[in-house]
């Protein structure tokens, strides 16, 4: 089992194979199962990303049941198809499948956690905006996820993935440092560069809380997923240009666990600050449940 980043990266270099390649290979010694069952697994996650991220595109998508989120997907698509959109296809394109996956999430849709439910909007948003411009193959794919699958582990298994413990930080942070990683790597870019866009990508959102009004995942939730997905785009690029980070990967993780951990309860998904603790967050949570805040 790899124990930090930088052994992934020089193993990988050493070997002269991708990351996904050693995730796969790591996988299938610990499971048991041969690459083809495990791309077959990989596959069957890959399609409930494609699933969900279409439900929430397609006609005017869904909506939760308190109706705090839903229908902004298919809103902004409208608005892109347009022509007249400030950013580009690319970007457009990954905010879309971002808030679309994350609204069928908020509407108790399937979705493919990645590396949780509340963030699982940013990894399908950065492929799923690439796969055309990348001409990517679905098994191209399937290498994003096992690549980002790689960097994911090392955070959950040195800091953490969850927003109750180091807040959004945690969630929508790490899906975004993994996307930026298997974005270079299916790029072409270099085992060390995914390294480099991942420690880009955590550092730019090291300290971001976690602060669901009413408790739910919906508000700010689905929105911080598109910070997730364009952050990740411009730390990929920034990677493959050459650019590095002046902290390494590794201790950017230790960084985001220091950083959670002298957070208060109040900023780690209890709902009792940040916007959930503003008037209009506690007159939400009132007209949900009927309690005082």
């Amino acid at each position: 089992m790899y124990q930090s980043i930088a052994e992934i990266v020089q193993t990988a270099q050493q070997r002269g194979v991708t990351i996904a390649k050693l995730m796969l290979e790591q996988e299938s010694t610990y499971s048991g199962k041969t690459a083809e069952e495990i791309i077959k697994q990989m596959s069957e996650q890959l399609t409930a990303m494609s699933l969900a991220a279409s439900k929430g595109l397609t006609g005017n998508g869904v909506a939760s049941k308190t109706g705090l989120t839903g229908h902004q997907a298919a809103k902004l698509a409208k608005y892109h198809q347009r022509g007249k959109t400030l950013s580009g296809d690319i970007v457009l394109t990954a905010i879309e499948n971002a808030i679309a996956t994350n609204e069928v999430n908020a509407a108790m849709g399937v979705v493919c956690a990645a590396p949780t439910a509340g963030s699982s909007g940013t990894l399908p948003g950065v492929l799923f905006a690439l796969e055309k411009k990348l001409n990517l193959s679905r098994r191209n794919e399937i290498d994003f996820l096992l690549c980002a699958s790689g960097f994911g582990l090392i955070v959950a298994n040195h800091a953490t993935i969850a927003g109750a413990t180091g807040g959004c930080q945690a969630e929508v942070g790490s899906a975004s440092a993994m996307a930026a990683a298997a974005a270079v790597e299916v790029s072409g870019g270099t085992p060390q560069q995914s390294a480099e866009a991942f420690a880009f990508s955590l550092s730019n959102l090291l300290g971001l809380v976690c602060d669901p009004v009413a408790g739910l995942v919906e508000v700010p939730c689905v929105d911080r997923n598109v910070v997730g997905a364009v952050n990740a785009l411009a730390a990929a690029d920034m990677a493959l240009a050459g650019l590095t980070n002046t902290i390494p990967a590794d201790e950017v993780i230790m960084a985001m666990k220091d950083v959670g951990e002298r957070m208060p309860r109040e900023l780690r998904e209890t709902g009792l600050g940040g916007l959930a603790a503003t008037p209009t967050g506690n007159q939400i949570k009132f007209n949900i449940f009927g309690t005082e805040a």
